[in-house]
């Protein structure tokens, strides 16, 4: 073993801790500098299987770590010094747990006889990220001649810390990791990185029984107007491919969240895909209600479809605990008929279902359970899945006739999803953009991949996160659609921009000045209270900011220049802000107008077939 480090306890346990995460598979680090932090920042630096991503803002480095675990699926691990640079970590860390992301946290600690002392940047740290992560530990205090056994559980700590992370449920894990001085090598710093047998853990599939599938193929079978409502965070690989073969199979079309991964991609060309429902379901399509329901992921980002799924009492029958398949059970209703089944399937175990309409729980691989279902089902007749996508079909040909009649966010927001190359990344900011996405996006055959912090759903972060996505995949153009208000927010998050030499990012910026979200909520009736305290217009020109920070910038004020600005920035690999002013009131206006014409476009339309069919 190298000297210096048998001379240094701090490096011994840094170097012995960093090198069992990069055997256990870690492959990148966002640092913070500081102080206390010094033996993990030098042994994150030196090994070469780590990749170092440094920030001089802890929150935006913690938002780009989670970006980049988004990106890539495999935990990202974060390193600061002691005090409230650990404490900056928090809002990326809820996030984290919330939408499932494998986060890493090494937050470096003062010694146990300077805490609850006074002294100078201790706080506690022990702990300090309570139920928001799915474990906690306070590293053992490195020794200086620290028996074996010592070193062994640094090891299998970090191989357990890294498997937790990236579980079954996937979250963030907190390692609290203290330090005595001396923090610093005594000279040149040349960490030995030997071999040693790691521990290695893996985890198998949760496959459903032959039992379950066949009680959920029974339910399918005797329903012929069923959903398939895939919300955010639904699994990659092969799940968009089962999913659509089961809905192929079943008749049963799928409601795309835009963060599901089916709204966009080749699986699109065969498969029955609903996108218009947050627009018509404000009202009735003329659809009816379903007989039942399948859902995959996360509550979807939609009002309308979250009310329009919650539809009544429990009950079909199948399904037990002795069975696997777990059923809620209400206090009835006695006077109510027996009404839609939800069925919701989810290998992570990881409950969702806020207006509590899910009548079966079934945990078990996604991709698994949909081909084994599709084989289980007789070929459904589709005619309820004709009705819905003959209404689509209309949606969005109203839709786009209005859009392009006017200049306003909305317009903007459709013209940029249009004219996305193949194989963009888009990463859609809260508030407004996932909302306007959600509405006015059209499923497509083109293949996007969609990010969004919509665990928390908070609007720190956005920035530095749909940075972390394009750090992961270089030669991919990522696009970040955001709000004046979360781009405010997450300023210093651009500087990763340049200090990650990130050539494929552009950032198309709605600036309606102020957080027209709450336009749509009762209070906007409230004046003068709505402007001062809930609208705030800031009144704020970005372009100086932007171009500090070594952005180029431009304006759009029509869909063509938009759509000339966008693709001289991914042709030209020239980071740029796209500012898209608008007014929020008049945005808000035309949306309701534009939702309110479409609705009536279609109702004629159905009116007009039903007199034709009586004829």
């Amino acid at each position: 073993m190298n000297t210096q480090i048998q001379s240094n306890p701090s490096l011994l346990y840094a170097e012995t801790l960093v090198h069992a995460l990069a055997c256990a598979g870690l492959r990148d680090v966002c640092i913070a500098p500081g102080s206390r932090s010094t033996p993990l920042t030098l042994a994150c630096d030196a090994h070469p299987e780590v990749t170092v991503h440094l920030h001089l803002d802890e929150r935006c480095a913690s938002f780009y770590a989670l970006g980049l675990a988004l990106a890539t699926q495999r935990p990202v691990a974060l390193v600061c010094t002691s005090g409230t640079a650990a404490v900056e970590f928090h809002p990326a860390v809820v996030e984290a747990q919330m939408s499932n992301v494998p986060l890493l946290v090494l937050t470096a600690d003062r010694p146990p006889e300077l805490r609850h002392s006074g002294a100078n940047q201790t706080i506690d740290q022990v702990k300090m990220y309570g139920d928001h992560v799915l474990w906690a530990v306070d590293v053992g205090l490195p020794e200086a001649d620290p028996p074996a056994v010592a070193l062994r559980n640094l090891r299998a700590t970090a191989a357990r810390a890294l498997a937790v992370a990236d579980g079954i449920v996937k979250g963030p894990v907190h390692l609290n990791v203290p330090f005595r001085k001396p923090l610093e090598p005594d000279g040149p710093y040349h960490p030995d990185f030997g071999p040693f047998v790691a521990t290695r853990i893996q985890r198998g599939t949760i496959q459903p029984s032959t039992q379950q599938i066949d009680e959920l193929a029974e339910v399918l079978n005797a329903h012929e107007r069923g959903v398939i409502v895939c919300g955010p965070r639904c699994p990659g690989g092969d799940f968009p491919d089962a999913v659509a073969g089961l809905a192929r199979r079943s008749g049963y079309p799928i409601f795309a969240d835009p963060l599901s991964g089916l709204r966009f991609g080749p699986h699109m060309a065969d498969t029955p895909i609903i996108g218009c429902y947050e627009t018509l379901l404000n009202g009735d399509p003329g659809w009816g209600q379903p007989e039942v329901v399948i859902r995959f992921g996360a509550m979807p980002t939609s009002k309308w479809l979250n009310g329009w799924l919650e539809i009544g009492d429990w009950g079909s029958g199948i399904g037990d605990r002795g069975s696997g398949i777990v059923a809620q059970s209400p206090v009835p209703d006695l006077q109510s008929p027996i009404s839609t089944p939800q069925l919701h399937i989810r290998a992570d175990g990881v409950w969702s279902d806020d207006s509590h309409q899910v009548s079966h729980y079934l945990q078990a691989d996604e991709a698994l359970t949909c081909r084994a279902l599709a084989e289980r089902l007789a070929q459904g007749e589709g005619g309820w899945t004709r009705q819905l996508l003959a209404t689509e079909q209309k949606f969005w040909q109203a839709a786009s006739a209005s859009l392009h009649k006017e200049w306003f966010d909305v317009a903007a927001v459709a013209a940029l999803v249009e004219a996305l190359p193949e194989g963009c990344n888009l990463f859609l900011g809260n508030s407004l953009p996932i909302r306007h996405v959600d509405q006015f996006a059209a499923p497509s055959t083109k293949r996007l991949q969609v990010y969004g912090n919509r665990g928390a759903s908070g609007i720190d972060g956005v920035t530095s996160s749909a940075l972390g996505v394009a750090a992961a995949d270089r030669s991919r153009p990522t696009v970040l659609l955001i709000g004046d208000i979360s781009f405010y927010h997450d300023l210093n998050g651009l500087l990763a921009v340049k200090q990650q030499n990130l050539t494929n990012v552009t950032i198309v910026l709605l600036n309606n000045d102020g957080g027209s979200i709450f336009r749509r909520l009762p209070i906007a009736g409230q004046e003068p209270a709505f402007t001062r305290l809930f609208l705030t217009p800031h009144g704020l020109d970005f372009a100086p900011v932007i171009r500090m920070y070594g952005l180029d910038y431009a304006q759009a004020d029509s869909r063509t220049a938009l759509q000339s600005a966008l693709a001289a920035s991914i042709g030209s690999q020239t980071p740029t802000v796209i500012e898209v002013r608008t007014d929020g009131a008049r945005d808000e206006e035309k949306r309701r107008a534009v939702g309110k014409a479409v609705r009536y476009e279609i109702t004629v339309q159905q009116s007009r077939g039903n007199v034709k069919r009586e004829t």
